[in-house]
């Protein structure tokens, strides 16, 4: 006889209230999971996927949402059906979840002993010393060195590898049958999310629970996964081992999927083509404080001695895993934040110019930033955003005018002008991206930091907004200083490259060279972490 799975869902449907009306978000869907197996679901953002995970564990917001239709069946219990008290035995229990971003996961104001320590006690009756023993455990279980060190750390105190390190520490305490996993690694480095991976895939085998891993990186599903079920519109329209699917997709949509990585590479950059910026050597050095008198005892080097050069059309990529410094570069050639050395813009030094000397440069200089639900004022108009600028640059402007130039804006970045008056709320991830560079390009600028632009969007919309960005950079000759993890991107967009590690370049180049012929170690590390496709292999430790 067939095991039963352990976890079965059979016509599932969510459905939300609001304001009399209501939404679809799941469509009927049905998928069975097994002890031990990984199961994969993918699909763009909207298309039901975190919905069905939420679902599963009854964490929506009901009444809310519902559910017109379905059983979700765990060890022969129906969830659907089960009451609040039931479900607190099932959470955190049998059932645990690891989320996208561990920052907002984790409680600030409480260290990592007492996070995991309220797991323990709340559910294993563990206090005091056991409980500390428990945790020192499960620390080390998941690969964070010195463990003991780590107890009375707060989350802003550690790494984003450390973090999610952690978030799975909390999930395996009580060692459920099924660990759900939703973006655990969408955040990461390509060397931390690799080690991410492994780190599940060997606890998973150690533990043998069943693992359901929420994507929309087609790439990480063929390393985790046995099978996949792929979600378009709140219905699974395929499912089924991944070897099967990615060898012989059958719908349209696994297809689009599969083929939608970033391709192409950037216009090469005109011969007589005019220098905008250069930068260097740069120095930003944050003092380490201690003691009664807080003195200054040693420093972090977040920039050490760079220097950078970018031209008219041309884009220089900077890689680097989290606190490398490439943030820090950007803000300050931005400045945004104080420097040492010279950065020269267009011409004229601008390291040295007050806040209101450098004002009216800002309109040549712009960034777009990572998280464009974070940039974007949630009580401003798509109108509002984008003319920003203008209100401050062009004071002479009339509203039609700037109305005008809106709309031309969000025309450029392939979004309707008739949805300006429209909130960032009602759009998507990619839309909103859209509105985000929009904004940056209403002010017509010469120099554009891009900070990790398309590292949240789904695979299809990265994409288009690669391609978009490149046209943009024809049309304008604009020079784009491209900070990114994902090589792939920074490959499909850059020219040049440089490779950042601990606030210095341990590489530099044109982008095909850097690519074909790594030189250095560090460099052929972060390159095998985000271009190998193998099954994971053994686990790499902080």
């Amino acid at each position: 006889m067939t095991p039963s799975p352990l976890l079965s869902v059979q016509d599932l449907s969510v459905a939300f209230r609001q304001g009399g009306a209501e939404t679809l978000a799941v469509d009927r869907i049905s998928f069975d999971l097994a002890r031990g197996e990984t199961l994969a679901i993918v699909g763009e953002s909207g298309s039901g996927k975190s919905v069905t995970a939420l679902s599963i564990l009854k964490l929506l917001n009901y009444p809310a949402a519902h559910h017109p239709s379905g059983t979700v069946n765990f060890n022969g219990q129906n969830l659907i059906m089960a009451d609040e008290d039931a479900m607190r035995k099932v959470r955190g229990n049998d059932i645990t979840m690891v989320f996208q971003e561990p920052m907002t996961s984790l409680n600030p104001l409480h260290t990592i002993q007492r996070q995991i320590g309220e797991i323990l006690e709340l559910h294993k009756g563990l206090r005091g010393d056991r409980a500390r023993a428990r945790t020192l455990e499960l620390l080390a279980l998941v690969g964070i060195r010195d463990a003991a060190s780590r107890l009375e750390a707060y989350p802003h105190q550690l790494s984003g590898g450390q973090r999610q390190r952690v978030m799975i520490a909390m999930a395996l305490a009580n060692e459920p049958e099924l660990l759900i996993a939703d973006e655990p690694t969408t955040a990461l480095d390509v060397t931390v999310q690799a080690q991410i991976l492994t780190l599940l895939k060997q606890l998973q085998g150690r533990l043998g629970m069943a693992m359901l891993f929420i994507t929309h990186d087609l790439g990480i599903v063929r390393r985790i996964a046995d099978r996949v079920c792929v979600m378009l519109k709140g219905k699974i329209v395929e499912q089924g081992p991944v070897a099967e699917i990615f060898g012989n997709p059958r719908h349209d949509y696994t297809r689009r999927l599969l083929a939608a990585e970033p391709k192409g590479r950037p216009q090469p950059v005109a011969a007589n083509a005019a220098t905008l910026l250069e930068a260097g050597p740069m120095k930003i050095w944050f003092p380490i404080r201690s003691g009664f008198l807080r003195r200054a005892t040693g420093h972090v080097k977040a920039v050490d001695g760079i220097s950078i050069s970018v031209r008219e059309g041309e884009t220089l990529g900077v890689v680097g895993e989290s606190g490398s410094g490439k943030t820090t570069l950007g803000l300050a050639i931005l400045r945004l934040i104080s420097s040492e050395g010279p950065i020269v813009f267009l011409g004229g030094r601008i390291d040295g110019l007050s806040g209101s000397q450098i004002r009216p440069k800002r309109k040549d200089l712009q960034v777009v930033f990572q998280d464009p639900y974070g940039s974007l004022s949630p009580r401003m108009s798509v109108a509002e955003i984008v003319a920003e600028g203008l209100t401050v640059q062009q004071t002479g402007l009339s509203y039609g005018q700037r109305r005008e130039i809106v709309a031309g804006a969000l025309a450029d970045v392939g979004l309707d002008p008739a949805a300006m008056d429209r909130y960032p709320h009602e759009f998507s991830g990619g839309q909103r991206q859209r509105i985000a560079i929009a904004r940056a390009m209403a002010l017509n600028p010469k120099f554009v930091v891009l900070d990790e632009p398309t590292s949240a969007l789904d695979m299809s919309v990265q994409a288009q907004i690669v391609d978009l960005l490149r046209d943009l950079q024809a049309k304008r000759k604009l020079g784009y200083l491209f900070i990114s993890h994902d090589l792939k991107v920074v490959r499909a967009l850059s020219h040049r490259v440089v490779v950042m590690q601990n606030g210095k370049v341990v590489e530099q180049g044109p982008a095909e060279e850097i690519f074909a012929r790594p030189r250095e170690a560090y460099t052929q590390a972060l390159l095998a972490a985000a271009l190998n496709l193998e099954p994971v292999g053994a686990a790499v430790r902080d």
